[in-house]
């Protein structure tokens, strides 16, 4: 009976950066997805470094007033943790055991892949399939974090009044957010090979999706925060002043030749030194498409240089772009936060899992 069956409850794509909170709930109809209720609230400064939560206090006060802002109804939260917190490894496992024996064996054989104490991680696996060329065995993708690193995030979502569901890792939830990039280019994403490049305040990540699956991740340091600080040096700015100013304009008539300009080749440079860690790595040595996202894909005409230093299209990421909208979603708002809403959005779409 189609009538009486129960919704289940939503899940909010929380995603914890190193600058703000962002809050996203989707719910579908049919096979179309619709922005429920969206809210990005700005942390304080240093709450979260690199990605580790260092004031659960005020990261729970921020979720706190996201869930306000939002509207949302929902009190079911998935969080991501980084890459670098994060340690997976694919195994394999004889065919046929069963998920508790399989829990059990890999419980005892995961200190050979783990250098850190088994009490003090968490652990999660998931089958994958057969293994290539041998049918006695099944490869399991094995993830792996330090149990701090989710407990100070479940801490913050009680804090803020949510129920922590879901941790996931921030690369899987760009691989599942990377579906909607399809839509975007209105093309079919089969066989293409896309590199997304997600550029932070303080973090940049590749991710390389083949076919809607994920074959490739590398973190490192760089992002927006750069610019920040270089317009606090140029123009003798707090740090928040130079954040807010950056955003909304209103600096010196030199700051873009002379700040803006310099700092988007170096995002071009960055972005085609790691397309170059890719290559070296293997069976690839050119992508379909690059995709921008993160904040720094903001930046007005950073694709076209992208596109021009790597002769690759480059496209700015937007994965709203075949969604409805609530009446309350401000679709301004939305649209300039799109880049930077990937991993919000991947995580909200585990809703329908």
């Amino acid at each position: 009976m189609g009538l009486l069956q129960r919704k289940k409850p939503a899940i909010l794509g929380l995603d914890i950066s190193s600058t703000s909170v962002k809050l996203l709930e989707l719910t579908k109809d049919g096979d179309k997805y619709r922005v429920q209720s969206l809210a990005v609230e700005p942390l304080p400064d240093n709450a979260v470094v690199d990605k580790n939560i260092q004031d659960v206090e005020a990261v729970g006060e921020t979720i706190q007033k996201a869930v306000k802002r939002s509207g949302t109804k929902a009190k079911n939260a998935a969080v991501a943790v980084s890459g670098s917190a994060v340690i997976t490894k694919i195994i394999t496992m004889p065919t046929g055991l069963s998920d508790d024996e399989l829990e059990t064996q890999i419980e005892m054989e995961a200190d050979q892949y783990i250098p850190y104490p088994l009490e003090e991680i968490n652990l999660d696996f998931e089958v994958i399939g057969p293994t290539k060329n041998n049918p006695d065995t099944v490869d399991v993708l094995l993830a792996a974090s330090r149990s701090e690193n989710i407990e100070l995030r479940s801490a913050a979502l009680s804090l803020g009044g949510l129920k922590p569901k879901i941790v996931d890792v921030e690369a899987y939830t760009i691989e599942n957010s990377s579906k909607l990039i399809a839509y975007q280019m209105k093309e079919d994403s089969e066989g293409k090979l896309i590199a997304l490049i997600d550029i932070g305040a303080t973090m940049t990540s590749l991710n390389v999706v083949e076919n809607n699956h994920l074959i490739y991740t590398r973190e490192q340091s760089f992002g927006g925060k750069q610019l920040t600080e270089e317009i606090m040096r140029r123009y003798g700015l707090a740090y928040d002043e130079a954040g807010r100013l950056k955003k909304e304009g209103g600096l010196p008539d030199n700051y873009i030749p002379e700040v803006l300009e310099p700092f988007k080749e170096t995002i071009a440079q960055q972005v085609s030194r790691f397309l170059q860690f890719f290559y070296t790595s293997g069976q690839h040595n050119a992508v379909d498409l690059v995709v921008l996202a993160g904040g720094c894909a903001s930046i007005p005409g950073i694709d076209e240089l992208v596109e021009l230093q790597l002769d690759t299209p480059t496209v700015i990421a937007n994965p709203f772009a075949e969604m409805s909208l609530a009446s309350k979603v401000n679709p301004q708002s939305l649209s300039n936060d799109a880049p930077s809403l990937m991993i919000a959005c991947g995580l909200a779409m585990r809703s329908f899992d």
